[in-house]
């Protein structure tokens, strides 16, 4: 492949990643299972909170399913997207994100980070494994003080705890 070829091949999987990003957002926005399940690998993993939402893509789906039960409307809204090429077959990526959930009858925004490994499956790029990492999250009234706290994953139903990502000066 020429180095023209090469450097277009590239974009073009950026661009793909894009999509796929955006892809699992709107899927899980609308409960959409269907696209929910072309987004990610045969082999996928799904950790949420330390604890690993499944390690197929049917345990991810089922994991989601669940989740969703507990919810009603929810506004994922994807920022920064960083990607690193291991090879033509295989990326990382870090997405910056806003979400608003309904969540236990509760709003809740979340600010987090998903921290992805990518793979392309049968032609197409999917998600082989996502990390979600909580800067902060909380109910609606507590936005003032949910960067400030020292407990800033503040879940409806469970006691406040320490967000994934920290301060740099807090590691």
């Amino acid at each position: 492949m020429t180095d023209t070829a090469s450097r277009l091949r590239r974009l073009e999987d950026r661009a793909e990643l894009q999509d796929l990003v955006v892809r699992y957002f709107y899927a899980a926005d609308d409960d959409d299972f269907a696209e929910l399940e072309a987004v990610f690998t045969p082999d996928a993993t799904f950790i949420f909170g330390g604890y690993v939402g499944g390690t197929s893509r049917q345990q991810v789906l089922d994991f989601l399913a669940a989740e969703r039960k507990n919810m009603g409307v929810t506004v994922h809204t994807p920022h920064g997207m960083l990607f690193r090429f291991q090879d033509d077959d295989r990326a990382t990526g870090l997405v910056g994100a806003h979400l608003e959930l309904a969540r236990g009858g509760t709003t809740v925004i979340c600010a987090c980070r998903y921290a992805d490994e990518y793979v392309r499956h049968e032609g197409q790029w999917r998600i082989r494994r996502r990390e979600l990492l909580v800067i902060h999250a909380c109910p609606w009234e507590d936005v003032a003080t949910s960067l400030t706290a020292d407990l800033r994953a503040r879940w409806p139903g469970y006691p406040a705890g320490p967000a994934d990502l920290p301060r740099p000066r807090d590691k």
